[in-house]
């Protein structure tokens, strides 16, 4: 199947040639006929499996296709709700990329900036709205947007809204939406409490299903380096002395990691920035930007701050230290290898994270091949 295949409109197809795109993923393939006949759709699939555009593009021909009077141009017709500042930066992105030929107007809008470039575009009037769950609540409550006359609604991450907090904030947005509207909800996972949400918001759904969470993507080759936790610097320097390893997404599990793996490698030569909740939004947009141009060879990331980072051609994940949730370890490495390219996931695993490794294995059902033939292997290796 490709995207000609997918009876778009004539705007949308040039965009996407554009961006070489050709062939839909399974999620696009899936999730777009639905979109584009008007039924509200429950997406289980996780962040690097095409969903963005597997929303944006059907949206997009659907508010292009029935444009409102000159009267109505002040309304909101479409609101996107994810979690994180850079997700919803990105979906503004792909909204701009896709629609760039429609007459379809979009902004984005989140908290840590000032409100004042948000609400002068919210203003001038904008069909898209995408937003962070906390500023949306706070420029409604001040007066500047009313979602009374939506007809699109996405939550966008929800297990990830959950884990951060913003459920009690996503009912709030819920109850002041109209009742006939289209809604389209996308969880990587599926416990009871986002079962229990979706089933508030969406209408007989069609349920997509793709790459459950505890698969890895075959296209992405994974090891693991025993060694003690002394000794993970010395380690990271060591593998990063190859220099066809043009960039590389780093994971700690704190801030503070993050921080002082800056540190080390800045002293090191190797141009980093780490992205975490400490910093301000324009250090991360920055930090982002300069990781995707290249002019940063290494981003250090936390989990939260990661999600949605998506940076094509990323060759290379390091996972510093091993996350103590093994679905996170699935969500990391699946910034590589998307779309069918390689991808390289690295793990270094000190003796206090042996059992973390234990529940990845568990859950992608395989084990990750071990790296013994290292300089910095630990001296007694977890069995």
């Amino acid at each position: 199947m490709t995207f000609q295949d997918l009876k778009l409109i004539e705007p949308i197809k040039k965009a996407l040639q554009e961006e070489g795109y050709t062939t839909p993923t399974p999620i696009q393939s899936k999730a777009i006929p639905v979109i584009l006949e008007t039924k509200d759709l429950l997406g289980c699939a996780q962040t690097g499996t095409g969903k963005t555009a597997a929303f944006a593009i059907p949206m997009l021909q659907l508010l292009h296709e029935n444009p409102v009077g000159k009267f109505e141009r002040s309304r909101i017709r479409a609101l996107i709700l994810t979690p994180t500042r850079e997700l919803a930066i990105q979906i503004g992105e792909s909204f701009a990329a896709y629609g760039r030929y429609t007459r379809v107007r979009h902004t984005v809008i989140f908290g840590g900036v000032g409100q004042k470039p948000q609400t002068d575009a919210l203003a001038k009037g904008v069909d898209v709205l995408i937003a962070t769950p906390g500023r949306l609540l706070d420029l409604i409550n001040q007066g500047f947007i009313k979602l009374n006359q939506l007809e699109f609604f996405v939550l966008d991450e929800a297990d990830r809204m959950l884990d951060m907090g913003f459920v009690h904030d996503v009912k709030k947005v819920i109850k002041l939406l109209p009742g006939k509207r289209q809604s389209l909800f996308f969880s990587a996972t599926m416990p009871p409490a986002i079962v229990t949400l979706a089933g508030t918001i969406l209408r007989n759904p069609v349920k997509v299903e793709v790459t459950p969470v505890s698969s890895t993507a075959d296209t992405i080759r994974q090891s693991v380096f025993f060694v003690d936790k002394s000794n993970k610097n010395s380690l990271l320097l060591h593998i990063l002395q190859d220099e066809s390893i043009a960039t590389a997404l780093v994971f700690t599990r704190t801030k503070h990691g993050a921080d002082k793996v800056v540190k080390v490698l800045r002293k090191a030569g190797v141009t980093s920035e780490a992205i975490h909740g400490n910093k301000s939004q324009t250090a991360r947009q920055n930090a982002l930007k300069n990781f995707k141009n290249q002019t940063t060879r290494v981003l250090v990331a936390t989990d939260i701050a990661a999600r949605g980072i998506d940076v094509d051609d990323l060759t290379h994940v390091i996972n510093y230290e091993i996350p103590n949730i093994p679905e996170t370890y699935v969500h990391r490495i699946g910034r590589t290898g998307r779309a069918g390219a390689k991808g390289i996931a690295l793990s270094f695993c000190d003796k206090e994270e042996k059992p973390y490794l234990k529940d990845i294995h568990k859950l992608i059902a395989k084990n990750i091949p071990v790296v013994n033939d290292h300089p910095f292997a630990a001296v007694r290796q977890p069995a």
